[in-house]
């Protein structure tokens, strides 16, 4: 399964934590993995290298991570259509992804 861990600050979304294998076909052919993976990675991107706004962002070992330095609108908005597209996929591949939010 996959776990995503939001992250939020003052009830506002500050980045995200996503581990983990969706179980739904064999690693390499896992199209919720495909897509959870580019949702994450395009989230990321566009926090960076779109808005450039500084962020802790890591991926590596079945990890993906980033978490803005700072709240911002900007972070809120992204993080919060991530959100949105991992509620997506998981209703259409159920028990395949579990969502979380935690207070950083």
């Amino acid at each position: 399964m996959i776990r995503a861990e939001i992250y939020k600050s003052k009830n506002q979304f500050r980045g995200f934590r996503v581990t983990g294998h969706a179980g739904y076909a064999e690693s390499g052919h896992d199209i919720v993995c495909a897509a959870v993976t580019s949702a994450c990675m395009l989230a990321a991107n566009i926090i960076t290298d779109g808005f450039f706004i500084s962020a802790k962002v890591s991926a590596e070992n079945n990890v993906m991570l980033c978490i803005a330095d700072d709240a911002d609108e900007r972070v809120e908005a992204v993080v919060g259509m991530l959100v949105q597209q991992l509620d997506m996929i998981r209703d259409e591949y159920p028990e395949t992804i579990k969502i979380s939010f935690s207070e950083v």
